[in-house]
């Protein structure tokens, strides 16, 4: 099975890549959801859970900052140089996942004071939660399409299995010995027991290996 570049790069370098790429932004973004509902519901703007939550979501905002970055320089813009996408649904999942983060960045400006300034408690946590909403979509959408198969679309990688290739490192047999292997056969069938004689040498290939 063929892999997209989304599903490659969590596979690589385990578990690092792993960690970095998926469990820390996850936690931390869904550390700032759950926070979201706790407020909405409670509307306590203090405290330790009120807390976690601006943290959580300067962190995961300042986190993809850094991610895409990083994907953009090392593997998007090399990718797409080299003609080397795995069809729409390597593209889809990888930007997918790119798009995701923006809404996180935009939580962490706004609570570095850079943007919705005019807004009161309320507005400003509704837009977290909006933001949120918008990570969880393109996210879990990142996630079908990096796990599909890009061959689906007609991509065929260069290690891709096939079938009835060339016959590479398969053992040479005498015919000769397969009829002589087959006579002596029919005559123990027949009760005429071995053939006076014995089996002659089985040929050997240029290898040295019998059949």
């Amino acid at each position: 099975m063929n892999m997209t570049h989304y599903m490659q790069l969590l596979a690589d370098n385990q578990p690092w890549n792993l960690l970095i790429f998926m469990a820390i932004p996850v936690v931390l973004a869904e550390t700032l959801a759950i926070t979201e509902l706790y407020i909405l519901f409670t509307r306590k703007f203090d405290g330790f859970v009120y807390h976690l939550n601006r943290f959580s979501g300067t962190a995961v905002g300042l986190y993809f900052i850094g991610v895409i970055a990083y994907l953009l320089t090392t593997a998007v813009v090399p990718i797409t140089r080299n003609h080397e996408w795995r069809t729409a649904i390597d593209v889809i999942a990888v930007a997918s996942y790119l798009i995701g983060g923006l809404p996180l960045i935009w939580i962490a400006l706004q609570e570095f004071g850079f943007v919705n300034k005019a807004l009161d408690q309320m507005g400003k946590l509704r837009v977290h939660a909006t933001c949120v909403a918008l990570f969880l979509i393109f996210g879990h959408i990142a996630m079908i399409a990096g796990m599909l198969d890009p061959s689906l679309l007609g991509y065929k990688g260069s290690s891709t299995h096939q079938m009835g290739g060339a016959n590479t490192g398969h053992e040479y047999c005498d015919p000769a010995m397969h009829g002589e292997m087959k006579d002596m056969h029919q005559q123990m069938m027949n009760g005429a027991g071995m053939p006076q004689g014995g089996m002659k040498p089985m040929p050997m290939n240029q290898s040295g290996h019998s059949h």
